[in-house]
């Protein structure tokens, strides 16, 4: 069972938090949560854009898989290769020292390199190996899959792992984000009912301030045509990235209050300005990206269009 120090470093990973969690302090190199905490503070780096931070967290002569495998993913691309031989490593007979949490790790790190990569199918084959099978390897795949617009396969694979353990707070949040995805309604009848009561029984956590939970909160509220509430979400977002003066995570609060501002009974201005501010900052964001993709195919077809000649009626 994990300390109680360890949970929380674990609940922050996984909820986002991680401004929080790259300030906890790690643990003497001979606690148990010594490899945990690293791990899991290397990983809120990587989250946070900061690859350089988290590779120079692993101590350099480290031969824990898990910790090996985070220092290849810290390394993007050049790392890919190392990562597939720590896949190898995991799966050879007669290494009964790698535990089965080492092992989840390694699978998890290497599919999401490759699915980074886009080495999807990779990803896929990597995560299925019934060896690793665990909760965030089950979750990993899932969102893969809804990624890949399955999402019922998606939640065939998430409630298998829901019935071994429906505590799982990483699982939760990938029913969550199934609920999201697909408008699934929970026994109220409520299209989003997953999504809504998850975020909402998290933000009332005092110890964790994630953003990506406001956002997330604020989207549903979106969907469900709550604006004035959602507005409150992703402003609250705004401030949580702000006081950690991090700008990961500001293109996903931009893009939301795009479209809030968008649906509202406010300002035209306010929503092109909004739009202006996330394509011009973060040309790469999949909504800019799809918008602007749809404006050349628009534009491109509006070329080729003739207008026709106004036909004349001649006179009797």
């Amino acid at each position: 069972m994990d300390s109680s120090e360890l949970y929380h470093v674990k609940q922050q990973f996984i909820l986002g938090a991680y401004p929080a969690l790259i300030q906890t302090p790690v643990p003497d190199p001979s606690s148990l949560d010594y490899v945990p905490t690293i791990l899991y503070k290397a990983r809120a780096y990587l989250a946070s854009g900061d690859s350089a931070s988290a590779l120079a967290l692993i101590p350099s002569e480290s031969e824990n898989v898990a910790l090996r495998a985070v220092a290849a993913l810290s390394q993007g691309e050049e790392g890919l290769e190392t990562l597939r031989d720590l896949c190898v490593e995991i799966e050879a007979e007669g290494d009964e020292h790698i535990g089965k949490w080492e092992k989840e790790v390694v699978a998890v790190l290497a599919a999401t390199a490759f699915v980074r990569a886009g080495e999807v199918e990779e990803a896929l084959e990597t995560l299925r190996d019934s060896a690793t099978a665990g909760n965030e390897s089950s979750a990993v795949l899932a969102h893969i899959y809804l990624s890949l617009s399955r999402p019922n396969t998606a939640r065939r694979i998430l409630s298998t792992a829901l019935q071994a353990n429906p505590d799982a707070l990483v699982l939760q949040l990938s029913e969550a984000a199934i609920s999201l995805a697909t408008g699934a309604q929970g026994t109220s009848g409520e299209p989003y009912a997953s999504a809504i009561s998850f975020y909402t029984e998290q933000l009332a956590n005092p110890s964790v301030s994630s953003a990506s939970l406001l956002v997330g909160r604020g989207v549903v509220r979106i969907l469900r045509g709550d604006l004035t509430a959602a507005r409150s979400d992703l402003e609250e977002a705004t401030s949580i990235l702000s006081r950690a003066q991090t700008d990961r995570g500001v293109d996903e609060v931009l893009a939301a209050m795009t479209v809030a501002a968008g649906l509202g009974a406010g300002k035209r201005g306010e929503a092109e300005e909004l739009w202006s501010r996330l394509s011009s900052q973060y040309p790469s964001h999949p909504m800019v990206m799809d918008l602007s993709s749809k404006a050349d195919l628009f534009d491109s077809c509006a070329t080729k269009f003739e207008i026709p000649s106004r036909a004349v009626v001649a006179a009797s």
